[in-house]
């Protein structure tokens, strides 16, 4: 008889959800693995978590631990705190851990501390900017796992000029896995292009959150300030923090009524429906980078580095930082045409992991 296989699965942020609903979903059709979610709570507002488990059917965590404020290191400690009580006590055969955010470090260590193998999906991103907490992140946890599943065979290589080759797999991106399952009910459930009064590829879409944005009023500034003077309409949904940000900067009132659209965060299926209907992208979110590429949609990232460099070597997107000219002669003259490439996969890469989980000793 075949021993069940128990995987503890660490998720805590939008990107993990949207990941962690392809794969969830086909863990569930795998009886000889069974799946225990746990919730860090890092991303914490219904709009930005609950709302992802109603609508992408993700299976409810066993374990909420509620941790979503604090600094990095504070976050991260209570992380560490609380995820080894929950390891020591449910003895998972495998640790899980999605991307890049503190969610993934804590998980990372803790299971490996405790001599858990740790599977890494999205594993070998870089974009060479050690400022960025999400790239210590990742660094660390590669360090540790024992399981790398690479969305490209670039990941492959950067994690081969660290010294790691083993147990390191191509197996596409389960961001696209998410959108194949859910673009169809999504563009049929979705009223937000109506609720907005927006047509089809007659709007800019921009999402801005990175603390190095955000944080930075000079940063923050220019790139409002590019958004405004571009007089096209903008579509924005804001993130906490970057409201947050706004007001204590006094710049929240001087971009108010003008042609960006301020809109709360919004559902998976509203963003994506967003997304691919958009004339452009601007965004400092590496998800989004590759969701517009899916979409085929022009992405201007408003980061000078990218941990996507696939996107920008086929020319679907490009660095502009937080330069107003650039952003604003970007907006006008972007307009990429060339064939894109089969990068990400083929829409298949949960069950690729699983057979290679299954099939491990």
């Amino acid at each position: 008889m075949i021993k069940m296989k128990k995987i503890l699965t660490i998720i805590g942020a939008r990107p993990q959800f949207i990941k962690a609903a392809s794969f969830s979903k086909n863990l569930q059709e795998c009886p000889e693995i069974k799946e225990i979610i746990v919730h860090t709570g890092q991303h914490y507002d219904s709009n930005m978590s609950e709302i992802f488990f109603n609508e992408l059917n993700i299976p409810k965590p066993k374990y909420n631990l509620n941790i979503n404020n604090g600094t990095h290191g504070e976050q991260t400690g209570r992380m560490l705190i609380e995820l080894e009580k929950i390891i020591i006590k449910e003895k998972p055969d495998y640790v899980l851990v999605y991307g890049d955010t503190n969610s993934t470090l804590a998980g990372a260590l803790v299971g490996s501390k405790l001599h858990i193998p740790i599977i890494h999906i999205e594993a070998g991103c870089r974009s060479f900017d050690r400022k960025m907490p999400e790239e210590i992140n990742r660094i660390c946890t590669d360090n540790v796992s024992n399981f790398l599943f690479c969305v490209t065979s670039k990941e492959v290589e950067l994690l081969e000029k660290e010294g790691i080759t083993k147990n390191v797999f191509v197996v596409g991106d389960l961001m696209f896995d998410t959108i194949k399952l859910f673009l169809e009910i999504a563009e049929r459930k979705s009223k937000i292009l109506s609720s907005l009064g927006l047509k089809t590829k007659d709007y800019l879409l921009a999402t801005v959150h990175r603390p190095s944005n955000t944080d930075n009023k000079k940063n923050l500034k220019n790139i409002f300030d590019a958004f405004i003077e571009s007089k096209k309409n903008i579509v924005l949904p804001i993130h906490p923090r970057t409201k947050k940000k706004l007001i204590e900067f006094k710049l929240w009132d001087m971009y108010q009524d003008k042609n960006i659209i301020f809109i709360k965060p919004v559902s998976y299926f509203d963003m994506i429906v967003l997304e691919k209907n958009a004339s452009k992208i601007l965004t400092d979110s590496g998800g989004i980078q590759k969701e517009a590429y899916f979409f085929k949609v022009p992405c201007i990232t408003l980061r000078d580095t990218s941990e996507w460099v696939k996107t920008i070597e086929d020319g679907w997107n490009v660095l502009v930082h937080t330069n107003k000219e650039k952003i604003l002669k970007t907006i006008k003259s972007f307009n990429p045409q060339s064939k894109q490439k089969n990068f990400f996969g083929n829409g298949d890469a949960a069950k690729k992991i699983i057979k290679i989980i299954k099939n491990s000793k």
